[in-house]
């Protein structure tokens, strides 16, 4: 059996680089997708889809070869676990990934994107995790709950399977499966070399695009097998759940989840996400430290009410669709999911709808 110390270390190991690699490369999703459109800038969006080609071939390499394993906490016995994949529900998929959308562009910045500045001192990124949390809750436990579960009633199979990937639209068996990854990376690399991309650093000794997205796809594929190995379950990384179970975390001392549990020097318990979560603004603080970019910035007043009101709508749009822009958008990618390839397209056009209303309608 894997001692709590152990596993709350490898959880705040995996925290301090995300949040590192985060802030280090500057990779926002938000940005990513509004770029497009704004600026007719994709190197963000390239890093994006760079780091789900390594997702997605590495975390279906280390499964197919059986390396990932967890270990029951009653027995102590090795047990072979797998990636998961969430259920394909297009309705929750569409409605609440678009939702999200919208909320990035008035919040300022996605899920992982709002946490990692917090590290950097932004005061905004600290009201825009309040309304994270509040939409989040609302929408798991709260006022907007029947909407949540009516919404997730919506389910549809393909090829008999409730939780598709998308090689499961032309057959079944390894084959398959390869043929599928490797058609559809090669057509992602094409796009992404188009750029001409660099694997260093820049001239301010910021990561380049192209490095930012090989170590979050590598950082994806380390945290399936370090959640699964050391936290009990297969999470890969994520922030709509770690998030939730944070904060009842520190207002109950329980999580209220499904997840095992690891008690810190027996005054605190949490789920391994609890402690990876906690550990990502950490990391982006060392990191703003280390580049003299840590300083506390305070926006106007009306501006933390469009972020409050932006962070509480991708709380709630994000548990609709069954994750965030980093839950869905890479890790879930990552599995071959169809839900989260319908929900990072949604999530994509509800950015495009506000980032057009908001940004580029005013100056037409």
């Amino acid at each position: 059996m894997q001692s709590s110390y152990v596993s709350i270390a490898t959880a705040v190991a995996l925290g301090l680089a995300l949040g590192f690699v985060l802030q280090r490369g500057r990779f926002c999703l938000n940005s990513a997708f509004r770029d497009i459109i704004f600026l007719d800038n994709l190197t963000t969006f390239r890093a994006y889809l760079m780091s789900v080609v390594v997702a997605l071939i590495g975390s279906n390499l280390i499964q197919d070869l059986g390396w990932m394993v967890t270990v029951n906490p009653q027995t102590g016995e090795m047990v072979q676990t797998a990636l998961l994949r969430q259920n394909f529900m297009p309705l929750a998929n569409i409605l609440g990934g678009f939702l999200f959308g919208l909320g990035i562009v008035l919040a300022g910045g996605c899920a992982s994107g709002i946490v990692y500045r917090l590290g950097e001192g932004q005061a905004a990124a600290i009201i825009a995790i309040i309304g994270f949390f509040f939409g989040v809750v609302m929408t798991t436990d709260g006022i907007f709950s029947p909407l949540h579960y009516y919404l997730k009633g919506f389910g549809m199979e393909i090829n008999g399977m409730s939780n598709p990937a998308f090689w499961h639209l032309f057959g079944q068996g390894m084959v398959v499966k390869w043929v599928s990854i490797a058609v559809l990376s090669a057509a992602l690399l094409a796009f992404i070399f188009m750029g001409k991309p660099k694997f260093g650093l820049t001239k301010t000794k910021t990561y380049s695009w192209g490095l930012t997205g090989i170590l979050v796809g590598l950082l994806v594929v380390i945290g399936w097998w370090v959640s699964s190995y050391f936290g009990g379950f297969p999470r890969g990384l994520a922030i709509t759940t770690t998030m939730r179970e944070l904060f009842y975390s520190v207002m109950y001392n329980s999580t209220h989840s499904p997840f095992q549990e690891f008690s810190f020097l027996g005054i605190f318990r949490g789920t391994w996400g609890v402690f990876f979560i906690f550990s990502v603004p950490l990391g982006a603080f060392f990191s703003a430290r280390a580049r003299k970019e840590f300083s506390w910035k305070i926006p106007p007043v009306d501006q933390f009410l469009t972020v409050f009101g932006g962070s509480v709508m991708m709380g709630v749009g994000a548990v609709i669709a069954g994750g965030c822009n980093l839950g869905h958008g890479v890790t879930g990618v990552s599995t071959g999911a169809i839900s989260s390839i319908v929900a990072i397209t949604a999530i994509v056009m509800g950015n495009w709808t506000l980032s057009y209303f908001k940004f580029i309608r005013p100056t037409g």
